[in-house]
């Protein structure tokens, strides 16, 4: 009997690896046009800057401080500790040594220039989406950005997350190359938005839950961002950031600035805005503005609002602590002064079922992104060393049940849970 199952145990074992390995190639090759579109001209390295800004390459593979694009960032996962590669055009350390070919496989396969499956931390999975030509002059900025010795750090993955065959079930599962095809019933507006949002912006990467093996889950229907400690909300459901009311010059602005009438960005949106979003054109930030206008509504699950006395107490608490600490700027109605001090009456931000965003802002502050349309933003200061974690819950409480606003209350716990998690 032990023998026919560790027979059976090796067979299933030897079909599961030939699987594996008959899915690992799993490759679409699309040649350049020719050696113009990889030249290094000015128009093919302006419009490669300009793509890596739509991606916001620099964020990950540029720690503080550091030489733009050499590396070095950790990424801390579920699965262990992920470093940024040198991208730089070090032909030692970096890609300088790369072909046009070699970056479009890394780009649009996840694989790297010695065949080697990459991580989809990076999110070759969006990044499959841009076309050839984009990739091309891309790949011709990436050339001109300079040298920088830097070797590439060790990943700090456990066993099994640290093996190659691991990786190729991975893709087998979730991952299938292909560029962005144009639908034919949408406007070529909506289509660019498209392109943007799901190519280049990746914006799925944080606006979605992740599977228990990582992978992008829902869409971009919300999800905690594990590596940051925050939630990006869903764009999809209008109990938290879906865009399906607003006007798109309202969409724009927010994505444009970081500010807008109705909202604000804070915490690592802010970052995308200023290193990314700002840096696009007008026209391209209203095509996104179109396709996230455009998706289709989800509906949220109804909150489950706790009530009776211990609850009052908490929000009476609430009350005197934002007359103390809040009314100034946000005002008595909670109607705040728009775009400077958000409106905090009717704010998604506050009502989702998440509390994490709130609860992180009272206590780190608030910070818009300073941008070409709002350079001077204003600032709400850290509360974190005045208020002790219950009063912090009782404030981020009553924002969540006053003004018509309906959420459940925050508990000290879940305060605490976020006081000593870094800013970034």
């Amino acid at each position: 009997m032990k023998k026919t199952l560790l027979f059976a145990a090796g067979v299933i074992g030897a079909l599961l690896i030939l699987t594996v390995l008959v899915a690992w190639p799993r490759e679409e090759k699309i040649a350049s046009s020719g050696p113009a579109a990889t030249a290094p001209s000015a128009e093919n390295i302006a419009r490669g800057a300009y793509l890596a800004k739509a991606g916001d390459c620099m964020a990950c593979h540029t720690v503080r401080g550091g030489a733009p694009y050499a590396g070095g960032r950790t990424i801390d996962t579920p699965f262990g500790r992920l470093v940024a590669p040198n991208i730089t055009a070090d032909r030692a350390t970096g890609i300088g040594a790369w072909s046009a070919d070699d970056f479009w496989r890394a780009l649009h396969n996840g694989k790297s220039r010695d065949g080697r499956l990459l991580y989809p931390a990076f999110p070759y999975t969006s990044y499959t989406k841009i076309t050839r030509a984009d990739a091309d002059a891309l790949y011709a900025f990436m050339q001109t950005v300079p040298a920088q010795h830097a070797p590439n750090q060790e990943h700090g993955l456990r066993f099994p997350y640290n093996q190659q065959i691991m990786l190729a079930g991975w893709r087998l599962l979730y991952f299938k190359p292909g560029v962005y095809t144009p639908i034919q019933n949408q406007s070529a507006q909506w289509n660019r938005g498209a392109y943007l949002v799901e190519g280049p912006g990746h914006c799925v990467a944080c606006h979605s839950s992740r599977n228990p093996l990582g992978a992008s889950d829902k869409g971009l229907s919300g999800g905690m961002i594990h590596t940051l400690g925050w939630y990006a909300p869903s764009l999809t459901s209008d109990q938290e950031a879906g865009l399906g009311s607003w006007d798109v010059a309202e969409i724009s602005a927010l994505l444009k600035t970081g500010v807008s009438q109705r909202a604000t960005v804070f915490g690592p949106m802010a970052e995308v805005v200023q290193k990314s979003l700002q840096h696009l054109t007008d026209d391209d930030v209203a095509a996104m503005a179109v396709y996230l206008k455009a998706l289709p509504a989800q509906p949220g699950a109804p909150l489950d609002v706790a009530s009776g006395p211990q609850v009052e107490r908490v929000i009476e608490l609430g009350k005197k602590l934002y007359e103390t600490h809040c009314i100034d700027c946000h005002g008595g109605d909670g109607k705040g002064m728009a775009p400077h001090y958000p409106p905090l009456a009717g704010n998604r931000a506050l009502t989702m079922r998440e509390s994490v965003n709130p609860v992180r802002i009272v206590l780190n502050g608030g910070f818009a992104p300073a941008t070409a349309g709002n350079p001077r933003p204003y600032g709400m200061p850290p509360y974190g060393q005045v208020l002790n974690d219950a009063e912090v819950a009782a404030v981020v409480t009553y924002l969540r049940a006053s003004w018509g606003n309906k959420a459940p209350p925050v508990t000290p716990s879940e305060v605490n849970r976020y006081r000593s998690v870094p800013l970034d």
